[in-house]
Protein backbone atom coordinates (compact mmCIF):
# COMPACT_ATOMS: atom_id res chain seq x y z
CA UNK A 1 0.00 0.00 0.00
CA UNK A 2 1.72 3.39 -1.15
CA UNK A 3 1.09 5.77 1.84
CA UNK A 4 2.23 9.42 1.03
CA UNK A 5 2.37 11.85 3.68
CA UNK A 6 1.14 15.27 2.24
CA UNK A 7 2.54 18.44 3.83
CA UNK A 8 0.86 21.56 2.80
CA UNK A 9 2.19 25.22 2.48
CA UNK A 10 1.13 28.54 2.70
CA UNK A 11 1.72 30.58 -0.01
CA UNK A 12 1.23 34.31 0.30
CA UNK A 13 1.77 37.39 -1.39
CA UNK A 14 3.03 40.98 -0.43
CA UNK A 15 3.20 44.19 -1.99
CA UNK A 16 5.40 46.89 0.26
CA UNK A 17 6.26 49.97 -0.05
CA UNK A 18 10.07 51.03 0.62
CA UNK A 19 11.96 54.32 0.19
CA UNK A 20 13.67 53.91 -3.73
CA UNK A 21 16.90 54.98 -2.02
CA UNK A 22 16.55 51.83 0.57
CA UNK A 23 15.11 49.15 -2.08
CA UNK A 24 18.09 47.68 -2.78
CA UNK A 25 19.36 46.97 0.95
CA UNK A 26 15.36 45.75 1.88
CA UNK A 27 15.61 43.46 -0.99
CA UNK A 28 19.09 41.77 0.05
CA UNK A 29 17.43 41.39 3.48
CA UNK A 30 14.22 39.96 2.22
CA UNK A 31 16.65 36.94 0.18
CA UNK A 32 18.03 35.86 3.04
CA UNK A 33 14.90 35.06 4.49
CA UNK A 34 13.84 31.28 4.07
CA UNK A 35 10.70 31.04 2.00
CA UNK A 36 10.85 34.26 1.01
CA UNK A 37 11.05 35.60 -2.64
CA UNK A 38 11.56 38.98 -4.05
CA UNK A 39 9.43 39.20 -7.62
CA UNK A 40 9.43 42.82 -8.78
CA UNK A 41 11.16 46.33 -7.47
CA UNK A 42 9.24 49.67 -8.84
CA UNK A 43 11.51 52.88 -9.37
CA UNK A 44 9.38 53.99 -6.53
CA UNK A 45 10.32 51.32 -4.46
CA UNK A 46 7.01 49.15 -4.56
CA UNK A 47 7.75 45.54 -4.15
CA UNK A 48 5.99 42.65 -4.98
CA UNK A 49 7.22 39.67 -2.50
CA UNK A 50 6.39 36.38 -1.67
CA UNK A 51 6.39 33.85 1.38
CA UNK A 52 5.94 30.31 1.34
CA UNK A 53 5.61 28.67 4.49
CA UNK A 54 4.72 25.20 6.34
CA UNK A 55 1.99 26.84 8.59
CA UNK A 56 -0.49 29.97 8.87
CA UNK A 57 1.49 30.95 11.91
CA UNK A 58 5.20 30.61 10.09
CA UNK A 59 3.28 33.05 7.81
CA UNK A 60 2.59 35.44 10.30
CA UNK A 61 5.74 35.84 12.12
CA UNK A 62 7.71 36.37 8.76
CA UNK A 63 5.03 39.06 8.03
CA UNK A 64 5.52 40.87 10.93
CA UNK A 65 9.71 40.54 10.77
CA UNK A 66 9.19 42.14 6.94
CA UNK A 67 6.80 45.02 8.48
CA UNK A 68 9.41 46.13 10.97
CA UNK A 69 12.71 45.31 8.96
CA UNK A 70 14.57 48.69 8.69
CA UNK A 71 13.64 51.04 5.37
CA UNK A 72 9.80 49.58 4.92
CA UNK A 73 7.42 51.32 4.94
CA UNK A 74 4.26 49.66 4.68
CA UNK A 75 3.18 46.31 4.11
CA UNK A 76 0.03 44.63 2.58
CA UNK A 77 -0.90 40.93 2.50
CA UNK A 78 -2.61 40.93 -1.11
CA UNK A 79 -3.00 36.31 -1.40
CA UNK A 80 -3.03 34.14 0.45
CA UNK A 81 -3.98 30.17 -0.33
CA UNK A 82 -3.06 26.84 1.28
CA UNK A 83 -1.85 24.24 -0.95
CA UNK A 84 -3.15 20.99 0.52
CA UNK A 85 -0.97 18.71 -1.88
CA UNK A 86 1.59 21.37 -3.67
CA UNK A 87 2.95 18.27 -5.85
CA UNK A 88 -0.40 16.88 -7.02
CA UNK A 89 -1.78 18.88 -10.10
CA UNK A 90 -4.71 19.82 -10.41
Amino acid sequence: MDMKVSEGVNISSLILGVLPTDADQVAAQLRLLAGVGVHAVAEDGRMIVSIETASEGATVEIFEEIRQMPGVLSASLVYHQYESDPDEEA
